[in-house]
C-alpha cells in the first residue's frame, strides 16, 4: 500500500459574483508577471467569517460595497502535487457607485464585462474556477446563505 504524506489545505478563498446590466464585475490583476482576469476574490483571514471575507475582498479589490445574497457554489482544486484550494463563491449586489479608496495591491483595473467579453479573454482567466462560476451563475445555480457556517471566535 502506497501511503502519501498528508498535505495541509493550502488556501480557503472566497469570490464575489456580481452581475448587473448583463455584465459581471471582474478585476484585472498582475500575477507572476502576467495580467489575469478574476472575480474579486481572496483568502479568508484568520478569525474572519466567509461572509465578512467576501465583503472585505470585494471592497479592497473593486471599491464596491458588497451585499451577499446567495451561495453560488463551493469549488475545490486538489492537484496531485502543489497547492490545494477551496473556493466559496458568493453571489451578491454592490452599491451603485464605488468608494474612493485605493485598490488593493496588484489590482490593475476593475471591469464590467459581458459573458461574451469574458469568453473572448479565456486565456487571461486566473483559473478554471472563473469560467465555471460564470457558467453556474448563468445556469441559475443558487443556494441559501444559511448553508454557510463560520466559527471565528468573534462576533460576526
Amino acid at each position: 500500500m502506497n501511503v502519501q504524506p498528508e498535505r495541509p489545505l493550502s488556501a480557503i478563498t472566497v469570490a464575489g459574483i456580481v452581475y448587473r446590466n448583463h455584465q459581471f464585475l471582474m478585476v484585472e490583476e498582475r500575477i507572476a508577471h502576467q495580467n489575469k482576469l478574476n472575480q474579486p476574490a481572496g483568502h479568508v483571514e484568520p478569525g474572519e467569517s466567509l461572509l465578512c471575507a467576501v465583503q472585505r475582498e470585494v471592497l479592497e479589490e473593486t471599491r464596491y460595497r458588497f451585499h451577499p445574497e446567495a451561495v453560488l457554489g463551493i469549488y475545490h482544486n486538489n492537484p496531485p502535487d502543489g497547492r490545494r484550494i477551496l473556493r466559496v463563491a458568493i453571489i451578491g449586489a454592490v452599491e451603485p457607485e464605488p468608494d474612493q479608496a485605493a485598490l488593493d495591491t496588484g489590482i490593475l483595473a476593475v471591469h464590467w464585462l459581458s459573458p461574451d467579453e469574458i469568453a473572448a479573454r479565456q486565456s487571461e482567466l486566473r483559473s478554471p474556477f472563473v469560467a465555471r462560476c460564470i457558467q453556474d451563475y448563468l445556469r441559475g445555480q443558487r443556494f441559501d446563505l444559511a448553508l454557510l457556517h463560520s466559527i471565528t471566535g468573534t462576533t460576526p
